[in-house]
């Protein structure tokens, strides 16, 4: 321990400050600070990450989006994720009562892939952590963040080591990224906190052996679908390559909140009442206990400040509709590793502008159709049957998370684009 420069005793604590410098340290090992680390490192930074939990461990966000893959093979991952033999995802369908669509994000108005995977993260985020390591990142899982120090030029985080907790040590670095996901570590630490501006809904979850013999159901695309009487109520299926599913149910705490039955039971009478779902996974076997998540969405003041940015779910979280948050916070940490590689190669770096803007284009893309979803415009254009080809291709970029390229009519005017063809639905004789 030759880099501590100072140490004491309490009664029951050894606190030992300041650890040898680190020039970034990143909090959560997740997609996000493993990519960020990555990209960090091979522009010759050194990077620490520090990690609450063990990995591997389980996460929901399972089905990522085509646009995913380019920060990945950016951060020099792609070949492990490839080998890694996770399930192919090629789009996104919807299912309805008897009503059945889809989008190929293979056939799509942007540039860059058109297929994806389905993961279980558990997998997926030990290979991407294992990935930062082997070029050259320090990861230390077990370690939580108790306190942070941005009153000086080089911030200083208190850590407690939880595989030993009664240690207690100090890292002092010349910028922090958090991308501690739902932790959100400085959110709560700096009181950044702020209302998301979507009402609390909540989410039953589970993997089952689904057992899916149904000729229609394609196992390369995520099927969502809707309640068919509450519109606000919604499912996923994401299927795995092990023969395995994630299956969960969203909706307001008033209407699928568990009764005494259980939340595995209140999940599968809630499948059981869309009869697409109950068609489909008549043959699953439902051997894992639910869980559930709610007052998930939610917002911060800032993304940045003196020392340090935000990145991801450490920011913001809109909805587990569209499978955004993981696209959202790999194009987060692409956006700070540039901005903090310029500023640490001595360029003034304006992170409003270079960061936090850029950013909030694809974020207010994915919550202007989130709010769609809810109000029922989305759900309109999805299932309309005479839409044009070419503006189901501009959706189904936006689906395959390119919610960044202004060049689609459909993020540049996110809001009017989808109110003008929602009308347009609702005026169709065939609707």
């Amino acid at each position: 321990m030759s880099s501590l420069t100072s140490s004491f005793q309490t009664p029951n604590i050894l606190i030992i400050k300041p650890i040898k410098h680190r020039t970034v340290t990143i909090i959560g090992a997740g997609p996000a600070g493993a990519v960020a680390a990555a990209l960090l490192k091979r522009k010759g930074h050194e990077v620490l990450i520090l990690e609450r939990q063990q990995f591997p461990r389980f996460s929901i966000g399972e089905s990522l989006l085509a646009h995913c893959l380019e920060f990945i093979e950016e951060a020099g991952m792609l070949p492990a994720v490839q080998a890694a033999g996770f399930q192919i995802k090629n789009g996104a369908a919807f299912g309805w009562g008897d009503r059945y669509t889809w989008f190929d994000f293979r056939d799509k108005f942007s540039p860059g892939p058109g297929t994806t995977f389905q993961v279980q993260r558990a997998h997926f985020d030990q290979i991407m952590a294992n990935e930062a390591m082997k070029q050259g990142v320090e990861v230390r899982y077990r370690q939580e963040v108790i306190s942070a120090d941005f009153s000086n030029s080089n911030p200083i985080l208190t850590v407690r080591d939880l595989a030993n907790s009664n240690i207690i040590y100090q890292v002092q670095s010349e910028y922090v990224l958090d991308a501690s996901g739902y932790g959100r570590v400085l959110a709560r630490l700096l009181d950044l906190e702020s209302p998301s501006s979507f009402p609390p809904r909540k989410a039953i979850f589970t993997h089952i052996e689904d057992r899916i013999d149904d000729i229609q159901f394609d196992r390369e695309k995520i099927l969502i679908s809707i309640h068919p009487q509450e519109r606000g109520i919604w499912y996923w299926v994401i299927p795995f390559s092990s023969g395995r599913s994630s299956v969960g149910v969203v909706g307001k705490s008033a209407l699928i909140a568990p009764l005494e039955e259980g939340s595995l039971a209140t999940l599968r009478r809630l499948v059981d009442e869309a009869p697409n779902l109950k068609r489909i996974l008549h043959n699953a076997v439902w051997d894992t206990p639910a869980s559930t998540m709610s007052g998930y969405s939610a917002n911060v003041t800032r993304l940045h400040g003196p020392g340090y940015a935000l990145l991801g779910n450490a920011a913001e979280f809109l909805d587990p509709i569209f499978s955004s948050g993981i696209t959202i916070a790999l194009r987060s940490a692409k956006l700070a590793a540039e901005a903090l590689h310029r500023q640490l190669s001595g360029e003034t770096v304006n992170w409003e502008t270079d960061f936090s803007q850029p950013l909030q284009v694809g974020v207010e893309t994915f919550r202007a159709y989130v709010e769609g979803w809810y109000s029922g415009e989305f759900q309109d254009l999805v299932f309309y049957e005479k839409a044009q080809p070419g503006i189901r291709r501009m959706i189904s970029s936006i689906l395959a998370g390119y919610a960044w390229d202004t060049t689609n009519p459909f993020v540049a005017e996110p809001r009017r684009r989808l109110r003008t063809l929602s009308e347009l639905c609702r005026q169709s004789p065939q609707r």
